[in-house]
């Protein structure tokens, strides 16, 4: 049997509080950065750079690359997306590379780059098995 030696945690990023609004027709040039949740309805030319994750809405774009915790994906982001937890709705697109842990793709949502993922870790008993049926 296959295990992670640490369960990882999922993040629910709807039950977080969020602090910052970039609401829609408002247009950010420069990096962002903080520590709690954000949701952009609006749009950001520059880099995402968020602790606590991000609520990208429907109409919200960000044109730059997309640095946090977790990330829910209903718009669009033109650039790299580096997270623990990524879900791309199926309104989202994402045109760049993705690094994460867990990735979650709605059926309609659009990707197109490269995705790494952080390899699953397994137990000593679990490699023990996988020895014993190839022999």
């Amino acid at each position: 049997m296959l295990r992670k030696k640490e369960k990882s945690k999922v993040i629910d990023l709807n039950k977080q509080e969020i602090s910052t609004v970039i609401g829609e027709g408002y247009h950010i040039t420069g990096e962002i950065k903080g520590n709690s949740v954000i949701r952009i309805d609006g749009r950001v030319s520059g880099n995402v750079v968020v602790e606590g994750g991000i609520v990208l809405g429907v109409n919200g774009v960000i044109e730059g690359d997309l640095i946090s915790r977790s990330a829910i994906i209903h718009g669009t982001v033109s650039g790299n997306v580096v997270c623990k937890q990524v879900e791309i709705k199926n309104t989202g697109v994402v045109t760049g590379d993705i690094e994460t842990d867990t990735i979650e793709m709605e059926l309609g949502s659009h990707f197109t780059g490269k995705l790494r993922m952080k390899a699953a870790e397994t137990t000593d008993s679990a490699t023990e098995f996988k020895e014993k049926e190839v022999v």
